[in-house]
């Protein structure tokens, strides 16, 4: 029996432009996305096994623990691409970033399974074929299989380096609203087809798409001009300035920076 403990940090967008529609219904964007010292924790084990199987477990209650999540899409296609045969695969998901936030929770949990497993089974795959499988399991997974500081186009999948500066960074989420990406993107075309005017004054277009239909959004903005929106949100953040603790609203400060993605934590 092998286990590894992977650290997968989250993201936030410095800024996020939604370039056009794909033939594929997913957006082209151009967003430069930033890893930050908030982590999820993946406990990976495998052991031998009569056939394969994959069990997951952890410490949230707002998350699956079957096929519908994408850590476990993720562990099935690497058990597809690398041929694995009688191996049971368990994964122990402690969850601290928070869900449908904007923050990649999802994303960097997949990259992170993808990364633990190939260590476990003595990295028969380069980065580069791990990106391969993470640019067919969601949008921000290379970004979070990387880190650090980047431009990211396309989906999100392709990666330019972009200036890595070390800074603070606080967050504050609303406790009961999450939004999808679908939400999102859904948003911004019907609003930007109808009145594409203003998305010059948001460093975030879908912030510009969703901010006048939720009240915990504008009340954020209000409080906290400064303060940008990440990814489809509900998250916002703000560098060298801490938001104030507010009933109702989950907040963490004196975060920062971290130049990485997805590593090892340690090795049990």
């Amino acid at each position: 029996m092998q286990t590894v403990k992977i650290q997968c940090p989250a993201k936030i967008n410095l800024s996020l432009k939604v370039v056009n529609k794909r033939p594929d219904g997913f957006h082209n964007i151009e967003s430069v996305m930033q890893t930050i010292s908030l982590y999820d924790y993946l406990t990976v084990t495998m052991q031998d096994f009569d056939g394969v199987e994959i069990v997951l477990s952890g410490n949230s209650t707002e998350i699956p623990y079957d096929e519908r999540n994408l850590v476990y899409k993720a562990a099935e296609m690497f058990i597809r691409a690398a041929g694995l045969k009688n191996k049971k695969i368990s994964v122990y998901i402690e969850k601290n970033i928070p869900i449908s936030a904007g923050l990649a929770g999802g994303s960097t949990d997949a990259a992170g399974i993808l990364y633990g497993l190939n260590l476990l089974c003595n990295e028969p795959f380069s980065e580069q074929k791990l990106h391969n499988l993470c640019s067919k399991l969601g949008s921000d997974l290379n970004f979070c299989l990387k880190g650090g500081c980047m431009l990211t186009k396309g989906r999100g999948e392709i990666l330019e380096p972009y200036k890595y500066e070390k800074m603070s960074v606080s967050l504050i989420k609303p406790l009961n609203l999450g939004i999808s990406a679908k939400e999102a993107y859904t948003k911004f075309s019907q609003k930007n087809n109808a009145n594409p005017e203003g998305k010059e004054n948001f460093a975030n277009d879908l912030e510009w798409a969703l901010l006048d239909d939720y009240e915990e959004l504008k009340f954020i903005k209000s409080e906290y001009p400064e303060s940008v929106m990440t990814g489809s949100g509900s998250t916002y953040f703000m560098s060298g300035k801490n938001f104030t603790p507010c009933e109702g609203y989950w907040v963490k400060n004196g975060l920062e920076t971290v130049p990485c993605g997805v590593r090892v934590a340690q090795t049990l």
